[in-house]
């Protein structure tokens, strides 16, 4: 697939690519679309889409490790906190040196705003990727945002982030030159989800063929009793609200439901190795592979059939994706061997110390 289209179907609030519209023109698009039928709006969760500014961007991608005060009256801030002043200052006894946070009050004042208009607490996120392998640098150890500081703090501490920015077209296999992106910070109403009714569903040539349990770090033992209801209602949801609106044929999905069966849609996102595919693999929801459900049993020929994985007990739990994040990335990258030059410089720096212990050993 060539980048421009690409980069609208990596959109997690997809929509139709028409010529050289803005990225504003397809966000635009999208709602009319939605209200149109592509979505119901009742099964949405809320949102409200912001353009990002080129300051705020290459503020964000500043290897400084200073968060904006924002100027935010909330006391609840996470950062207000720790930043009490929007200056920090250091000085020795020859001259002071004084370092002031960036402040962006327009932007700022436009955040916070939408914000509130949904209910003071928010779940951030950038045009495709939210920031979840940064939660831990939270105090709540959460995405859940109250300011603009909360949001800066998630986003500078976050891979994923700068990834959307640096890279976003690294799954394209063209050589065209990248498109112009717009980029847009996307607030989402926060809720408090259970991890256990969050499902990824993947759909390719306009057929459900996967459905997955998203949080697979945990057994939860309704999904095996209730699997035949969820992959029923996931279904009907798909077939009434979802299946043949989208110009593409491939795309995956996020969806939650909550206890009394209803299904809300959470997200779109583009079909590729960009995307987790959690208990699947990608060789299996390309083709390359048969894709089976939990028990083998089953296999997804066809869109009244797609296969389904949950864990099925604690054993088949997978740890956090997100665990590496919280180690230093030379350790990371080490440990698994994705820098080469790295791990040949260990190697020898224990050479070194072979032989260094060797000679002191002949000494003696």
């Amino acid at each position: 697939m060539n980048k421009h289209n690409c980069a609208v179907r990596q959109r997690q609030e997809k929509t139709e690519h028409l010529g050289q519209q803005t990225s504003n023109g397809i966000v635009e698009m999208f709602i009319e679309k939605e209200i149109q039928g592509i979505v119901i709006l009742k099964y949405l969760l809320i949102f409200v889409i912001l353009p990002l500014p080129q300051n705020v961007k290459d503020y964000l991608l500043d290897d400084g490790t200073l968060v904006v005060s924002g100027r935010e009256d909330s006391s609840a801030s996470s950062q207000t906190a720790n930043n009490n002043e929007d200056e920090a200052e250091w000085s020795d006894d020859e001259n002071t040196t004084t370092l002031t946070a960036p402040e962006f009050p327009e932007f700022a004042s436009k955040v916070q705003e939408a914000i509130n208009s949904l209910g003071g607490s928010i779940f951030p996120k950038l045009n495709w990727s939210a920031p979840r392998d940064a939660y831990w640098i939270a105090l709540n150890s959460s995405l859940k945002c109250k300011t603009v500081s909360d949001i800066f703090l998630l986003f500078k501490s976050s891979d994923f982030i700068t990834r959307d920015f640096t890279q976003p077209f690294i799954h394209c296999a063209d050589d065209s030159p990248d498109p112009c992106m717009d980029y847009e910070l996307v607030l989402r109403k926060w809720c408090e989800l259970i991890p256990g009714a969050e499902f990824r569903c993947f759909v390719k040539e306009n057929k459900l063929i996967a459905i997955s349990q998203r949080d697979y770090t945990q057994h939860y033992e309704h999904i095996c009793k209730q699997r035949e209801e969820i992959c029923r209602s996931i279904q009907d949801f798909f077939r009434k609200h979802i299946q043949y609106k989208f110009l593409d044929e491939d795309f995956v999905f996020d969806i939650y439901r909550d206890s009394s069966g209803r299904v809300w849609l959470i997200d779109f996102n583009p079909f590729g190795e960009v995307t987790d595919s959690l208990l699947f693999t990608w060789d299996e929801l390309t083709g390359v592979i048969s894709i089976k459900d939990n028990h083998g049993e089953r296999e997804a020929t066809e869109q009244d059939h797609p296969a389904f994985r949950y864990t099925t007990s604690e054993v088949t739990v997978q740890p956090s994706p997100y665990l590496s994040y919280r180690l230093p990335k030379d350790f990371v990258d080490l440990s698994t061997g994705e820098d080469a030059h790295k791990l040949i410089d260990f190697l020898k720096l224990n050479r070194n110390q072979d032989d260094e212990d060797s000679g002191d050993n002949a000494d003696e």
